[in-house]
């Protein structure tokens, strides 16, 4: 049994799988993505995005794009989402809906792609649109190869330590 490698995992082990999303959660995702939607800040844009997070305990946290006048400062509508998640004490992700108000489904950005893949390596991703178009993938073929506490590990051990 191998030991996963990763800080929200510490002590699970490669036999620890996620809880697989059912036709009827897939559908409540999405609602609340929707939702979420309606509640963004985004008085510069308009553009309004819904995000809805899965955590594996079966509870779902919501989050919408908060912008602000300097754009650099945004953030995402999936990283509010997972923020509220992690600050409940959530850790590990099983899906993520994206809603964007657009006529065809918009994936997630790199910076979320790469939070994503922070509570959730192979996390089911649903983008959805204001017509009935949606796609679905998992994490890995929207990030391949990602960075993560992997690339970290090595460097740790490799870290010098200063003498006293």
């Amino acid at each position: 049994m191998a030991k996963l490698h990763h800080p929200h995992t510490v002590g699970m082990t490669s036999k620890m799988k996620l809880h697989p999303v059912g036709a009827a959660t897939r559908r409540k995702l999405e609602k609340a993505a929707r939702n979420a939607a309606k509640r963004a800040y985004a008085p510069y844009s308009r553009f309004r995005v819904g995000a809805a997070v899965l955590m594996n305990s079966g509870r779902i946290f919501t989050g919408g794009n908060v912008e602000n006048a300097s754009y650099g400062l945004c953030l995402c509508a999936e990283r509010a989402a997972i923020a509220a998640a992690v600050s409940a004490g959530e850790r590990l992700l099983r899906a993520v809906a994206i809603f964007t108000p657009t006529p065809v489904p918009t994936s997630p950005c790199g910076a979320c792609r790469q939070v994503i893949g922070e509570f959730g390596r192979d996390a089911l991703v649903i983008s959805i649109c204001e017509s009935k178009g949606r796609f679905e993938t998992r994490l890995p073929e929207l990030l391949p190869e990602s960075f993560g506490a992997k690339n970290l590990a090595r460097r740790q051990r490799k870290a010098v330590r200063p003498r006293g």
